[in-house]
């Protein structure tokens, strides 16, 4: 753990560019991809703008912005609740292994758990990042027995 207390809030307007900085390491560092800026900003406006899109969430050590994440919800009609996927994080390679993503987790979970249509928290990862795997599994989460399949026609601006 950081010797530091992390302060968990949500992300506003004036954190826009934080956030683009954070997602363009984040598709890089792990899946190799460079995003367009242009488009990025534009969906990360739009998560900001309205909480029913997404939601982000930082984390500070003194003042300081060290990382992110963001969920969005599904609707699940076997479970008549929602999901709420975990996307888009990140934590400041200087402050990684510090507890920072698990505090991160640990708010939305509770914010999660005050609402009784939630059914669980959901989260997809690639499966080449084993930190990241192995971290998921020791705060509980459990690998399912499903894949991901897409079909998408986004222009993400994505250069792979």
């Amino acid at each position: 753990m950081t010797a530091n207390p992390i302060r968990i809030r949500p992300a506003t307007p004036q954190d826009l560019d934080r956030v683009i900085e954070f997602n363009l390491s984040l598709a890089s560092e792990t899946e190799g991809k460079s995003l367009d800026r242009d488009t990025l900003r534009a969906g990360v406006e739009a998560a900001l703008s309205d909480a029913n899109r997404a939601r982000y969430f930082l984390a500070e050590v003194d003042g300081q912005i060290v990382g992110q994440t963001m969920f969005t919800t599904e609707w699940s009609d076997w479970r008549n609740g929602y999901f709420w996927w975990v996307q888009s994080v990140y934590i400041d390679a200087a402050h990684r292994g510090q507890g920072v993503f698990r505090a991160l987790y640990g708010h939305i979970r509770e914010l999660a758990r005050q609402h009784k249509d939630v059914c669980g928290i959901r989260l997809y990862v690639d499966k080449q990042n084993h930190r990241a795997i192995k971290t998921y599994q020791r705060l509980g989460m459990n690998r399912t027995d499903y894949l991901v399949c897409e079909e998408s026609w986004a222009t993400t601006g994505s250069k792979q």
